[in-house]
């Protein structure tokens, strides 16, 4: 990183307001007081340039240790957690890699300067940028209660009430930048969404930097459909508590029922007739592009008619969860759990093959008749595992494959024995679909957990690859105690 960066208090074209200028923003409804940012520490910060300095110095000379995005392995895309003084707070730092206009040189900062006039209690505040030759860095509000992913895939423990509040505030902050004039969002997703200080669910406003210009939509921004696909994704993340790729979210509710998506945690503990609703707004928001999709003033509306508990308390989010964070320092790996860390496929192979259907038993024996009486598909699933033991994985792809279209109900070590074999076949798309399947068919199996862990690494979701290998691991040793 470069020193080129030169330290003004406030860039703008004009000299400083005395307000910060969001003209370009026409509130509704009155509602500006309302809208009003909630947190304190920045509520008057002008946007500013920052020196490559100021920022260096914030981030500790943007050391590993500061590093809080959840890829921490994408170098070119990366969050760092920064202190610009000790009156002020902490800050995140995103630094990313610009990309050449040549027609517009200040693109990158004009873009910036125009997200930065953004006010809303639903939008992280972005406070202010700095460029360095192909380097782009933006300054926002540090969000310090996590993400959603983390909550709601690694912690698994958020109510029913909290779900909905979540989804009626991103569909907020969404309407908000839509009718602010940007109606494009970068990579909307559980990870883009974080909770503040009041464990209230907040946009980051990172996403919102590369979709202001319209010629940036052939190079891979976001348009308004697929923001709306995005959010029925995370409605589907928020029902079903599971990470789902997005190209896969139809996949994961199609042919299924409400009581077959939804999370284990919220069994009883939820209102059937707004899960109802919220899964079909789902699948509503999940058709082609070539359907026409809903507004975001449509999506507000409908997900605020089933707030009926919008004053609960958020501290069930901003309250710690130690228990697990010491089950998972205190918890030992198995040899399936080594093979997975290392991405060992030969020895995952290996071990899948020498348990068999052992972890069945439990699942199998109230059903045993209903396994074995079906003589034809039974010799399928045998095809099936010899061509798994001889290493033939496409033909035991197709065996198992064949298996499970013609089973009512098919037991997990079918899905992990075909999940492994598409990972052999480089498919970690489908080995993760096949993963996620097993779970929730067997919804505490460490198995399951491992194999998910394996795919995420080969899909570059090293983050996720490692909470979820965590979480095997946690479910293991809970079994080792039981």
């Amino acid at each position: 990183m470069g020193g080129c960066c030169v330290s003004t208090p406030l860039v703008n074209d004009q000299p400083p307001p005395q307000q910060p200028q969001t003209q370009h923003v026409e509130p509704k409804n009155d509602e500006v007081n309302n809208d009003e940012l909630k947190n304190d520490g920045f509520i008057n910060w002008p946007f500013t340039e920052f020196s490559l300095s100021d920022l260096t110095t914030a981030t500790k000379n943007f050391s590993s240790d500061e590093i809080i995005s959840e890829n921490r392995e994408e170098s070119s895309n990366v969050v760092f957690k920064g202190l610009l003084s000790e009156n002020l707070g902490f800050v995140a730092v995103k630094v990313f890699k610009i990309t050449p206009q040549e027609d517009h040189p200040d693109y990158f900062a004009k873009v910036a300067k125009e997200v930065g006039k953004l006010k809303h209690k639903r939008l992280v505040k972005l406070l202010g940028y700095c460029s360095d030759e192909d380097e782009g860095f933006l300054v926002a509000e540090f969000m310090p209660n996590d993400t959603l992913a983390k909550r709601l895939f690694h912690q698994k423990n958020m109510e029913w009430s909290m779900r909905l509040r979540v989804a009626y505030h991103i569909a907020e902050a969404l309407d908000y930048c839509n009718t602010a004039g940007f109606d494009l969002y970068n990579n909307l997703s559980a990870y883009t969404v974080l909770f503040d200080k009041d464990g209230d669910a907040c946009l980051s406003s990172f996403g919102l930097v590369k979709g202001i210009n319209d010629d940036q939509r052939s190079t891979g921004s976001v348009n308004p459909q697929n923001v709306t696909y995005r959010f029925g994704t995370i409605l589907v993340n928020l029902i079903s508590g599971k990470q789902i790729p997005p190209s896969h979210a139809p996949e994961m509710i199609l042919g299924k029922t409400l009581d077959q998506l939804v999370d284990p945690y919220l069994k009883g503990r939820f209102s059937m007739d707004e899960a109802t609703t919220v899964f079909k707004l789902a699948t509503q928001y999940l058709r082609h592009e070539d359907q026409e999709s809903p507004t975001t003033r449509e999506i507000v509306a409908t997900l605020e008619t089933l707030l009926t508990r919008p004053q609960v308390p958020s501290h069930e989010v901003i309250e710690t969860t130690t228990q697990q964070e010491e089950a998972s320092s205190s918890t030992h790996l198995s040899p399936l759990g080594e093979a997975c860390s290392r991405m060992d496929l030969a020895s995952i192979h290996q071990i899948l093959v020498s348990t068999a259907y052992n972890d069945d038993k439990d699942l199998i024996e109230s059903s045993f008749r209903e396994w074995t009486e079906v003589q034809e598909l039974q010799d399928v699933r045998k095809q099936g595992d010899q061509a798994f033991e001889e290493q033939d994985f496409k033909t035991a792809i197709a065996f198992y494959s064949q298996f499970i279209e013609n089973r009512k109900l098919v037991y997990p070590s079918v899905y992990a024995r075909r999940s492994i074999s598409y990972l052999f076949c480089n498919e970690p798309d489908n080995s993760l679909l096949d993963g996620m399947t097993a779970q929730n068919v067997y919804p505490d199996w460490p198995t399951a957990f491992y194999l998910q862990s394996v795919a995420l690494a080969k899909l570059n979701m090293n983050s996720d690859s490692t909470y979820m290998l965590k979480e095997a691991a946690i479910l293991e040793a809970k079994r080792h105690q039981q």
